[in-house]
């Protein structure tokens, strides 16, 4: 079964830039049909989806986080690394990697989040 793990630095400086990867075992990231997003979780809000790249390796944002978002994959090490710029205090959340099946055919496979907090 595919098993998703988020990693991160855990604690950001308000202007700084967080890189969060995720890596993924029992499947590969260009298996047909699947896109790894990234959603997240603030403190009192719901989930916010951040964007995603494909199997084929196209990338979709959210309109909202473009500007200050990278999506990008490593496919030696079978990874989806995220980048967010000039972060704040609003950009802390719990921060999940998450996988569908383009078709449908299965449910999503979540990762457990890794915590990312924003402070001075």
């Amino acid at each position: 079964q595919v098993q998703l793990q988020e990693s991160g630095p855990g604690l950001m400086k308000p202007s700084e830039t967080v890189s969060l990867t995720c890596t993924v075992s029992g499947g590969a990231i260009t298996t047909d049909y699947d896109y790894w997003m990234w959603i997240r979780h603030a403190p009192g809000k719901g989930l916010e989806w951040m964007g995603a790249i494909g199997y084929s390796g196209v990338i979709y944002y959210s309109p909202s986080l473009k500007s200050r978002t990278s999506i990008y994959r490593d496919t030696s090490k079978n990874q989806i690394i995220l980048q967010l710029s000039s972060v704040t205090p609003e950009d802390t959340a719990v921060y999940y990697c998450v996988s569908r099946d383009g078709t449908g055919s299965r449910a999503d496979y979540w990762g457990k989040g890794t915590l990312v907090t924003v402070s001075s």
